[in-house]
C-alpha cells in the first residue's frame, strides 16, 4: 500500500463501486484497508471486533458508494465515517448484550442501569447534533473542510496535516484555528 493515495483515485474507485464493480471494491480494500484497521482498531480495542468492523464497514461500502459526495468530504475521511458508525454500533451491540436487553419489559427496573446510556431523547439531541454539525461542515470551504476531517477522523498532529497534505506548517494551523472557530460560531446558533 503506498503512504498517500491521491483522493482523486480513489473517488474513481468509490464510483466503480457504486456502479457494483467488484474489481474496484478489491482495489479499494488493498488501498485503505491498513488505516481503516488501525481506526477500527482504536475504537473497539479487540483485534479480532477491529476485523469484523472493518468487515461490515466495506459492507457498507459496497452498498452506500453512490451516496459519496465528494463535496462533503474526503473519500478517506467517508469510509472512516463508516468505519467509525459500525464500530460504534458494534460496541453498543456489545453494551446492550452484556446489560441484558432483551429482559421483559416488566423486568426493566431491575436491569443495572448505566449511568452512561443514552435515553431517546438524548439520542435525538445527538441526532439532531451531528445533522447540525454536518451542516456547519459544509460552510467552510473544501480545503478546511479537508484539513479539519483528516485531523479528526486520522487523528493527525498539524505537522501530520502540513505533510501529507504538501501544505505549510502555519496555513494548516491558521485554517483549523480558523475553521474550529467557524464550527464554534455555527453550532452556538443550533444549541
Amino acid at each position: 500500500m503506498r503512504a498517500n493515495t491521491p483522493d482523486d483515485e480513489l473517488m474513481d474507485l468509490l464510483d466503480r463501486v457504486a456502479t457494483r464493480d467488484e474489481l474496484a471494491l478489491k482495489l479499494l480494500y488493498e488501498q485503505t484497508a491498513s488505516r481503516l484497521y488501525g481506526l477500527a482498531l482504536r475504537i473497539v480495542g479487540n483485534k479480532e471486533w477491529a476485523e469484523d468492523v472493518l468487515q461490515e464497514s466495506f459492507l457498507g461500502v459496497w452498498r452506500n458508494a453512490a451516496s459519496y459526495r465528494a463535496s462533503l468530504s474526503p473519500p478517506l475521511a467517508w469510509m472512516g465515517m463508516q468505519v467509525r458508525s459500525r464500530a460504534l454500533d458494534f460496541l453498543r451491540r456489545r453494551r446492550a448484550e452484556r446489560l441484558h436487553l432483551n429482559a421483559p419489559i416488566e423486568d426493566a427496573e431491575e436491569l443495572p442501569q448505566d449511568e452512561d446510556a443514552q435515553g431517546p431523547m438524548q439520542l435525538v439531541e445527538a441526532s439532531e447534533q451531528a445533522a447540525a454539525l454536518h451542516q456547519c461542515l459544509q460552510r467552510l470551504e473544501q480545503p478546511q473542510r479537508q484539513v479539519v476531517s483528516l485531523a479528526y477522523l486520522r487523528d493527525l498532529s498539524h505537522g501530520e496535516l502540513a505533510s501529507s497534505l504538501m501544505l505549510p506548517l502555519g496555513t494548516v494551523k491558521t485554517w483549523m484555528r480558523r475553521s474550529l472557530e467557524q464550527l464554534r460560531k455555527c453550532m452556538a446558533r443550533h444549541v
